[in-house]
């Protein structure tokens, strides 16, 4: 069965869509059956992976409102094992027809249980917000992985992000863990970026990844083209970096890969 990892926070710019996007991509070329789910409706997962939103026919809005099965709104990506549930704008009204569900934190834990022992990882791209759709992704998640930017206010809103994520452990999912703090956008010649990097090592220690996220111009281009920075560049430091975190990743869940 598929480990499930949400990526989240709800500071704006911290790359948490381009480590979905390009993480999802490297698990794929490192020969993992990999489901990225687009669970933020400004929907850049979905267009930064090559896809036309008006051209989409169902999205994950489907799925959670009109309870349309995952099936019929995965499509494949040019990456062979790389699969993607697409988000659309329309996604902004969906916590709205959530309100009066019953069991409305867990609607989308419901979506994904049936397809779970399809993939080894299914990544969750959250939007930065705290809102209900975030509740259901960090109830529906194993884990979770918070990008942070090193740039100044790094730190800044994390005190509630992991306030949410222990709410959500006592009433929610017990089993949700922190996958680990994600460094990026780093350049070893600022002196900022080390600050930054330090101050993260200081108070989360085992719990940063060893892989950091250089600031890459490849890795802000790739979007553009529709394609993650692997098969845009797959010399870039970007595209490097993220197969050093799908490495890092896996060699991390040895044990749940081979169940």
């Amino acid at each position: 069965m598929g480990k499930v990892i949400a990526l989240a926070n709800q500071k704006v710019g911290v790359c948490k869509t381009t480590t979905a996007i390009n993480l999802s991509a490297s698990l794929a070329i490192l020969e993992k059956k990999v489901l990225l789910i687009d669970a933020d409706p400004q929907a850049n997962a979905t267009s930064g992976l090559g896809f036309d939103l008006k051209a989409i026919e169902n999205t994950i809005y489907e799925c959670i409102v009109d309870q349309i099965e995952p099936e019929t709104a995965i499509l494949k990506t040019e990456i062979e094992g790389l699969d993607l549930l697409p988000s659309h704008i329309d996604l902004v009204g969906a916590e709205i027809e959530m309100l009066n569900r019953p069991d409305r934190e867990k609607i989308l834990k419901k979506l994904i249980e049936p397809i779970k022992d399809k993939y080894d990882y299914i990544l969750i791209d959250c939007s930065p917000s705290l809102g209900l759709i975030t509740v259901n992704t960090l109830t529906a998640a194993d884990s979770v992985i918070i990008p942070v930017q090193c740039e100044y206010f790094a730190l800044e809103g994390l005190g509630k992000l992991l306030n949410t994520v222990k709410i959500i452990q006592s009433r929610l999912n017990p089993e949700l863990q922190i996958e680990g703090f994600l460094l990026t956008m780093y350049d070893s010649r600022l002196n900022l970026s080390n600050q930054v990097y330090e101050e993260v090592k200081r108070h989360f220690q085992d719990m940063v990844f060893t892989t950091l996220i250089q600031r890459n111009i490849r890795l802000s281009e790739a979007p553009s083209y529709g394609k993650p920075a692997i098969l845009y560049d797959a010399a870039s430091k970007g595209a490097q970096n993220h197969l050093s975190l799908g490495k890092e990743l896996i060699e991390k869940n040895i044990p749940i890969s081979n169940n």
